[in-house]
C-alpha cells in the first residue's frame, strides 16, 4: 500500500505540473517509485494497486474538459487559501547581518536547459560573486516528476547548491502540496537561517515563500519572469481570456504580487503590467543580462559549419530557442523560402518542433534542426550565424516578456533581427543595436533580411553596437547588484 502511495503521488505531480498526458505519468511514476523505492511494484504492472487507488488513477486520464474543470478547482482552493487570514508563527529564523540567500524556482539546472533555468543560475553565480550565499530549491516532487530518476536532496551546479523538496506521502491537493513543500523548505530554513526568501514565478513557488515567510518572519522577493495566463493562452487559438483557468490564474498570480515584500521582473513592459494590476508594492527591474564569457570573440566555426554540412560561403540565419508557438519559428522558416538564399540554423527543441520540421520538408527550405545543445556549448553555435533571428509573434506575453537568447547573441557580436514587439524595443534600437520587422509577416521578415544577408559590412557594424551595448548596460554582475540594496532594506525591516 504504502508504494502505490508513493506511486500515485508521483502521478499527480508529473501531471500536474508537468502538465503531462495522463496515461504516460502513470507509466513514468512507476518506474520513478522503482527507481526511488529500490523494488518493484507487481512488475510495473498497475492492476494489482488498491481499488481506491486505481480509481484515482482512471481519474486522471479523463477527458481534457474534466482535467481542465479540476485544475480550475485547484486554483479556486489556491485563491481561498490565500485569502484565508492566518497568525504569524513567532519563529524568526534569520541570521542577523547574514548573507544567505533562499531562490525558491520551479526546475533548474542541470536536468533542465531552458531560459528560465540558465535566468537562475547567472543571477546566483553573480550574487556569490558580489559577496552572498545563495541556495537554490526546486518545487515538490523536481525532478522525479520529470523522469529524471535523480534522488539526491542536494546537488552542485557550479559550486551553487541546489536543493530537492521529495517527499514520500503524497499530499492530498494544491493547498497541502505547499504545505508540504514548506515542511520540507522550512528544514533548510532552519539549518541555514537565510535574510531572504527570493521565490520565482510561478505562483506557487511565491507560495511556499509566503508560508515560510509565515512560520519565520522572512522577507519574501516575488520574481515574476512571465505571465502564465499568458504563456497559457499563447499555446491554443481556441483560448481565451474570458476561460474561467485565464482569469483565476490572473487573479492568483496578482494575489502572490501583492503579498509579496517585494516584486522583481525583467522589464519596464513587465512593470507597467505589474503596476496596472493594483496594490503591488515597489516592482524592481532586473532584466535579463549575459555573463562576461559571452562578450569575448567567437570561437571559430569552421569546423563545426563541415560538421553540419554547411558551405564556407553559405550565409547562415539562426536562432537558439526553445520551440513554442508564440516563438514564430514558422515565420522564419517561411521567409526562408521567399527567398531561398540562406540556409536556416534551429538550434533547441520544444512541442512545435516535429510540426516545423514538416513545414520546412514542405517548402523545401535548407533547414538544419539540431536538437537541443548543452549551455556551455551555445557560443559555438553562435559562430556558424551570420544572423541571429527573434521571430516572435505579436501575442500577448511577447509584447511583456523579454527574452534572454537575444541578449546572448548581441553579446557575441552577432546582428539580431527580430519582431517589432514592444518587449523586445527595450533591447534593440532599430538600425544601430539590430534590425526590427512585422511579425507574423512572411514577406516582411523575406525583405528585411535583404540587406543583412548582402552586406557583410552591416552585419558587422550592427553587432559590434549591439555587443558594446550588451558590456555597458546587460552584464549579470552589474544588473544582480540592483538586489542587493533590497535585500538589506527588507532584511532591516523584517528584523
Amino acid at each position: 500500500m504504502q508504494v502505490a502511495k508513493m506511486i500515485y503521488f508521483w502521478t499527480v505531480l508529473a501531471w500536474r505540473h508537468a502538465r503531462a498526458d495522463p496515461r504516460r505519468a502513470v507509466r513514468l511514476a512507476v518506474r520513478l517509485a522503482q527507481g526511488v523505492g529500490g523494488r518493484s511494484y507487481g512488475g510495473g504492472k498497475l492492476r494489482v494497486a488498491p481499488a481506491g487507488i486505481r480509481a484515482r488513477y482512471r481519474a486522471l486520464a479523463a477527458p481534457a474538459p474534466q482535467r481542465q474543470d479540476r485544475e480550475n478547482e485547484d486554483l479556486r482552493a489556491l485563491l481561498a487559501d490565500a485569502a484565508t487570514p492566518r497568525e504569524p508563527a513567532a519563529r524568526p529564523a534569520g541570521r542577523p547581518g547574514g548573507n544567505t540567500v533562499l531562490h525558491l524556482v520551479t526546475n533548474a539546472l542541470p536536468r533542465t536547459q531552458a531560459g528560465y533555468t540558465v535566468r537562475t543560475h547567472r543571477i546566483v553565480s553573480a550574487q556569490r560573486e558580489l559577496g552572498l550565499d545563495p541556495h537554490v530549491v526546486t518545487r515538490l516532487g523536481y525532478p522525479l516528476t520529470q523522469g529524471v530518476r535523480d534522488a539526491r536532496a542536494t546537488c552542485q551546479v557550479d559550486g551553487i547548491p541546489y536543493h530537492r523538496l521529495l517527499p514520500w506521502r503524497p499530499p492530498r491537493g494544491p493547498v497541502q502540496e505547499v504545505r508540504k513543500a514548506a515542511d520540507l523548505a522550512g528544514r533548510l530554513v532552519e539549518e541555514l537561517r537565510p535574510t531572504v526568501l527570493h521565490a520565482a514565478s510561478n505562483h506557487l513557488n511565491a507560495a511556499v515563500a509566503l508560508e515560510l515567510r509565515r512560520r519565520y518572519g522572512l522577507p519574501v522577493v516575488y520574481e515574476v519572469r512571465g505571465f502564465l495566463e499568458d504563456s497559457w493562452l499563447s499555446r491554443d487559438p481556441a483560448r481565451s481570456t474570458e476561460d474561467e483557468f485565464y482569469r483565476l490564474t490572473r487573479e492568483l498570480e496578482t494575489a502572490r504580487m501583492r503579498d509579496a515584500d517585494l516584486v522583481v521582473t525583467l522589464g519596464e513592459a513587465m512593470r507597467a503590467e505589474i503596476q496596472g494590476r493594483g496594490g503591488v508594492g515597489d516592482v524592481l527591474v532586473v532584466p535579463n543580462a549575459v555573463d562576461d564569457g559571452f562578450l569575448q570573440p567567437l570561437p571559430d566555426g569552421g569546423k563545426l559549419r563541415a560538421d553540419l554540412g554547411i558551405a564556407e560561403d553559405d550565409v547562415v540565419v539562426g536562432l537558439t530557442s526553445t520551440f513554442y508557438g508564440f516563438e514564430g519559428i514558422d515565420t522564419l522558416i517561411e521567409a526562408a523560402a521567399l527567398r531561398r538564399d540562406f540556409t536556416l540554423l534551429l538550434v533547441g527543441d520544444g512541442p512545435e518542433r516535429p510540426a516545423l520540421e514538416r513545414r520546412a520538408a514542405e517548402l523545401k527550405v535548407p533547414a538544419i534542426f539540431t536538437g537541443r545543445v548543452p549551455v556551455d556549448q551555445v557560443r559555438r553555435y553562435h559562430a556558424v550565424l551570420d544572423v541571429f533571428a527573434v521571430p516572435r509573434r505579436a501575442d500577448r506575453v511577447c509584447q511583456l516578456v523579454t527574452p534572454l537568447k537575444p541578449l546572448e547573441a548581441m553579446a557575441g557580436g552577432l546582428p539580431v533581427i527580430a519582431s517589432d514587439v514592444k518587449a523586445i524595443r527595450e533591447i534593440i534600437e532599430p538600425g544601430v543595436t539590430g534590425t526590427l520587422t512585422l511579425p507574423e509577416d512572411a514577406e516582411a521578415w523575406a525583405n528585411c533580411l535583404d540587406q543583412l544577408i548582402y552586406s557583410p559590412k552591416l552585419r558587422g557594424e550592427i553587432g559590434q553596437a549591439a555587443r558594446e551595448w550588451v558590456a555597458a548596460n546587460r552584464t549579470w554582475r552589474a544588473v544582480t547588484a540592483r538586489c542587493l540594496g533590497a535585500y538589506r532594506d527588507l532584511a532591516s525591516a523584517a528584523s
